[in-house]
């Protein structure tokens, strides 16, 4: 049987992870086990943060309309609950949005809340 010989396979497969891996700190962006290494904690540090990523941004828009509520005289809570009780169906990304970006537009959804509210 004749011997087969692996070495192109074997390039490929080291350029690729040390393309990927490049702009790594010292040997990980030079030595193919390093960079392998670095690859695999840094993609399960991706997978894993692509679902923290919403969790962190749900936290922030719900932190914003708190204290865009609290200056109209609603607690977030009031607030969320009066809009349902009116069905406006706007996530909390968007109501966030206009808290920061178009206060006149969250005063008067401020209003309707208060108005639903009793």
């Amino acid at each position: 049987m004749t011997k087969v010989k692996h070495s192109v396979a074997t390039r490929k497969r080291k350029k690729r992870v040390l393309k990927k891996a490049k702009g790594y700190w010292g040997d990980r962006s030079k030595q193919f086990q390093q960079a392998r290494r670095a690859l695999m904690h840094a993609l399960v540090y991706a997978y894993r943060d692509r679902r923290t990523k919403k969790r962190e941004f749900r936290r922030l828009w719900i932190t914003r309309l708190n204290i865009a509520c609290r200056n109209s005289g609603m607690t977030y809570s009031q607030f969320i609950h009066a809009l349902k009780k009116a069905k406006v169906n706007l996530d909390r990304k968007v109501l966030a949005d206009l808290a920061v970006r178009d206060v006149k537009a969250f005063e008067k959804l401020v209003e309707i809340a208060k108005g639903n509210s009793k």
